[in-house]
């Protein structure tokens, strides 16, 4: 479910700003017609509820979402036909609307999911220039926790020679638990094509002088573009996180976040408004 269209995070690695997803004018957020009634009118439709996600393409929860509450009113529609939501989001405005999803989470599944690849402010600023920072994702991530809705974190990307390092995933995982998150799910890599690809390099040469070449010389003109350290990292991350109790495997996420709900296996319901 997107209902904007473009984002304003001016995040520098994003995958949506690649040319296989013919989003014009990327940066400008715009809200998609009628939306709300395509929404109602679909899940009026349906025969059997399920979960539906939102925030692949577009955070439902841009700056325009303070004033223009489509999100919201779209939340109402989900929480009236009785169906579940995730919700994949970089923006601490998620918590004005804890409100519906608690009542969501009475009859059906709710997930959050904070995307965070540092857990360094400054460093966050470089790569995501307009998001919200780092400290307040985290800090969202309390709200959410304390509010009873089950949430976590999701680590990716995961910048090669940027934030492929210990220190910022145990931060991440330490800042992750000490907030109350559930589960904290990464990807120890990124992903470039075309289009992606010639922006990120373009924001490398800006902000980290001479780290352009390195990722020329690794990957070449590669899709997957795993850390270096991949399995290093990833050995450190499971061990900090099943020590902790932080849940790392979707499966394993999945099975937590509908338990109780009666339901065997949930469809994700999407239409690409």
């Amino acid at each position: 479910m997107n209902i904007y269209r473009g984002c304003c995070h001016g995040c520098i690695y994003c995958d949506s700003r690649s040319d296989c997803y013919r989003i014009t004018d990327f940066d400008r957020v715009r809200a998609k017609e009628d939306a709300l009634r395509i929404i109602r009118d679909d899940l009026r439709r349906k025969v059997q509820t399920g979960v539906i996600g939102t925030g692949a393409m577009s955070d439902p929860y841009n700056p325009f979402e303070k004033t223009q509450l489509l999100t919201r009113h779209a939340l109402e529609l989900v929480n009236a036909f009785g169906f579940g939501i995730t919700i994949t989001t970089k923006s601490p405005l998620i918590t004005r609307d804890m409100d519906i999803l608690q009542d969501i989470q009475k009859s059906a599944p709710v997930m959050v999911k904070l995307s965070i690849s540092t857990a360094d402010d400054h460093l966050c600023k470089q790569i995501e220039p307009n998001a919200a920072p780092a400290s307040a994702r985290f800090a969202a991530i309390g709200a959410l926790a304390e509010r009873g809705i089950y949430c976590g974190i999701m680590l990716m990307p995961t910048l090669p020679f940027l934030t492929d390092n210990s220190e910022n995933i145990l931060e991440i995982i330490r800042l992750a638990h000490e907030q109350g998150a559930k589960f904290v799910y990464p990807a120890f890599g990124m992903t470039l094509r075309d289009g992606q690809r010639e922006y990120f390099y373009q924001k490398l040469e800006e902000s980290f002088p001479g780290l352009k070449e390195r990722y020329i010389k690794r990957y070449g003109n590669r899709y997957e573009c795993p850390s270096p350290h991949a399995r290093e990292l990833h050995t450190l991350f499971t061990e900090r996180c099943h020590a902790l109790g932080l849940r790392y495997n979707m499966s394993n996420i999945t099975q937590d976040y509908k338990r109780g709900y009666n339901i065997d296996q949930l469809s994700l319901f999407g239409r690409n408004l």
